[in-house]
């Protein structure tokens, strides 16, 4: 059960407007990423997804997941992209509209490898294998 504030709302949980603000600045920051103006060794050549942005609170703060296509030299584009954060900055704030210029924190996504992780398990294990099978099975029969 989630805890609430004094307030009524639920702590811990993004509201609206952050999770707006947080796709406002991810689909601002993939343009600007996309146009290749960073002149870095390790952004060239390299295409970055953004898959997530979560935004603090009071909007201040905004914690990007990125991961370079491939997933490799992680940790080298999020070492570039924190040496830019301040431009990067600036172009994302010239792209939305509020009242304060986001700060950017840039962090490698690990969902992908976790993702990859659980279905590895998944499949290699027997009894799931097993299970999965006969579910998909029976959903060819219920179809016919």
């Amino acid at each position: 059960m989630a805890r609430t504030a004094a307030n009524g709302k639920k702590i811990g949980v993004a509201g609206q407007r952050q999770l707006r603000v947080g796709e406002l600045v991810r689909h601002a920051l993939s343009e600007v990423l996309s146009r290749g103006d960073l002149n870095e060794i390790a952004l060239d050549g390299v295409i970055v997804t953004v898959p997530e942005v979560r935004v603090s609170n009071d909007l201040k703060m905004a914690t990007c997941y990125i991961m370079p296509l491939g997933g490799e030299h992680g940790d080298a584009v999020v070492a570039a992209l924190d040496q830019h954060r301040k431009y990067l900055r600036g172009e994302v704030s010239r792209r939305i509209d509020l009242k304060f210029a986001v700060d950017l924190k840039f962090v490698l996504d690990k969902s992908f490898a976790e993702a990859a992780k659980i279905d590895a398990l998944l499949r290699h294990d027997p009894v799931v294998r097993q299970d999965i099978e006969t579910a998909s099975r029976d959903d060819v029969t219920d179809e016919e």
